[in-house]
């Protein structure tokens, strides 16, 4: 075949040429050049704070405020660039239906028709979004407020929003973040479906399986600068930069060999809970379930099985369940309201949204001080000496913690949220999906730091709420939980390697066609 036989090169949608951006003299983006091809998937990888989501939002015209910008940013064509951000919770009215949130988008782009036509197409448009974005039941979903949905739901949401609106690049911020094993496959068709109809989908992901899978070039980042780029089967066979061999390899942990926890009398533990969302809508049972001192329990299932309705429940923010939560043999109070002070310092809970969860006008370093002031009585001084010194355990140096929550990173303030906790030194830390929206090198050194405090501090039990098997390989028990049951838990090596139940299976099943898929 001569040159003149190869197919053309096409144009891209929209480039990126050196750019730089750079806040308070600090360079968050150094040097970037990005071609976004139609019909092509870009993958940005790298840790967090590397740069991928200001690169991204480039693509938007959108940048931090006060920044100073270099460099040029091109868009072809007519049509509009959608985003799908990380914290999807933070671009969803909580006021507002989903019918109504994606009505709004829906409705100019139908304006063409006649008027009688356009309730009933912007009614498919909305439709067939949803479905694609892998929300079944849609006309149920339409009904609820964004409160109402799980993180992996609202996730799909802004995913939805996008498709509705029609856009010919897609950037992805971690569109996985938060999904179970089964959603995050379909999560890959669908964007390689996205894909094959010509559009560019720009993936910013921590998934290194999910990135395998749907990406054809990589770029990796570190510090702001490319260090590494190329086709996704060369960079995953043949890795060159030293960082890349280091995100490679720390993709994946070994499962316990069983459980390591205290045979007597359990830290907390669970009888005939059954939870629900009013009207007698029960979403939760659990009969029972145990947690020892010294042990880690994964609780995995897909968006929206219950896992964090019984996370809740045990941290006492999800007041409508009945049954018993028993802390060393001791009932809590139903409500986080009605627990006493060492009560609430002994179940501490991490949440999945971490952005959510701190006052975007106070530094980071203040606000994860002063859990041990008002929890444990901690002085001022005390408190802020420790709080430093958990952060900077956990990867946060001085002086990013004292900026404000908006100037970290999602992965930053993650980390930042297990500080928190971690300084009302509890007796039980109820940890939900606190990995999902960290490279493979901070998430290893999180669940290392995790497992670490369980083995080191013998009055320490920890719940680990996640989608990811490879984060609850950690764990010395796994419980599995499908529409809103347990339906298998056992330890974490037999769970994970010879599972017994047809949705065990199902789980392990993706995660190894994940592992082994490479897009032809």
């Amino acid at each position: 075949m001569t040159e003149t036989d190869l197919p053309p090169t096409p144009e891209p949608v929209a480039e990126i040429r050196d750019l730089r951006v750079e806040t308070d003299g600090r360079a968050i983006v150094d040097g970037v050049h990005l071609r976004v091809l139609p019909g092509r998937v870009t993958a940005l990888v790298g840790a967090s704070g590397s740069g991928k989501t200001t690169t991204g939002l480039a693509l938007l015209g959108e940048y931090p405020a006060g920044a100073r910008v270099t460099g040029e940013v091109r868009r072809s064509g007519d049509g509009p660039v959608g985003y799908v951000p990380q914290h999807p919770a933070a671009v969803l009215n909580p006021a507002r239906r989903v019918s109504a949130l994606l009505d709004d988008i829906a409705r100019p782009r139908v304006r063409h028709l006649p008027r009688r036509e356009r309730r009933s197409a912007a009614r498919e448009l909305v439709l067939r979004a949803l479905s694609d974005a892998q929300l079944p039941d849609a006309e149920a979903l339409l009904r609820r407020c964004p409160h109402q949905l799980s993180g992996g739901q609202q996730q799909r949401v802004v995913l939805a929003q996008a498709l509705v609106l029609g856009a010919r690049v897609i950037v992805a911020d971690e569109p996985t973040t938060g999904q179970d094993a089964l959603t995050k496959s379909r999560i890959v068709d669908q964007l390689a479906a996205l894909a094959a109809r010509g559009i560019a989908v720009v993936l910013l992901s921590h998934d290194l399986d999910v990135v395998r899978a749907l990406a054809d070039e990589v770029l990796v980042l570190r510090a702001g600068r490319v260090v590494e780029s190329g086709p996704v089967a060369r960079l995953w066979a043949a890795p060159r930069h030293a960082w890349t061999r280091r995100l490679l390899d720390s993709q994946r942990a070994a499962p316990q060999d069983g459980p390591s926890g205290d045979a007597r009398q359990p830290a907390l533990e669970v009888r005939d809970l059954t939870a629900g969302h009013g009207r007698g809508n029960t979403v939760l049972r659990v009969p029972h379930l145990a947690l020892h001192r010294g042990e880690c329990l994964a609780v995995v299932g897909r968006s929206g099985s219950g896992k964090t309705t019984l996370a809740r429940c045990l941290a006492g923010l999800h007041r409508d369940h009945d049954g018993d939560i028993l802390l060393d043999g001791a009932p809590l109070p139903r409500s986080l309201r009605h627990r006493g002070r060492a009560q609430l310092a002994a179940v501490q809970y991490v949440f999945q949204d971490a952005r959510a969860a701190f006052d975007e006008h106070r530094p980071v370093l203040h606000q994860v001080a002063r859990t041990a002031v008002r929890l444990r009585g901690a002085g001022e001084r005390a408190a802020t000496d420790e709080a430093s010194a958990t952060l900077d355990r956990l990867g946060l140096p001085a002086d990013l913690v004292l900026r404000r929550p908006g100037e970290l990173s999602g992965g930053e303030l993650q980390r930042a949220a297990l500080a928190r906790a971690l300084l009302a030194h509890p007796r039980v830390l109820v940890c939900d999906e606190i990995t999902s929206g960290l490279d493979t090198v901070t998430r290893r050194d999180i669940l290392d730091l995790l497992t670490g405090l369980v083995r080191d501090r013998d009055d320490l039990a920890l719940v680990l709420i996640t989608h990811d098997l490879g984060a609850a390989a950690v764990a010395h028990r796994v419980a599995v939980v499908d529409a809103g049951e347990i339906v298998e838990q056992g330890p974490s090596r037999r769970v994970l390697t010879e599972p017994r139940h047809p949705f065990t299976v199902s789980l392990t099943e993706t995660i190894a066609r994940l592992d082994t898929y490479t897009r032809a």
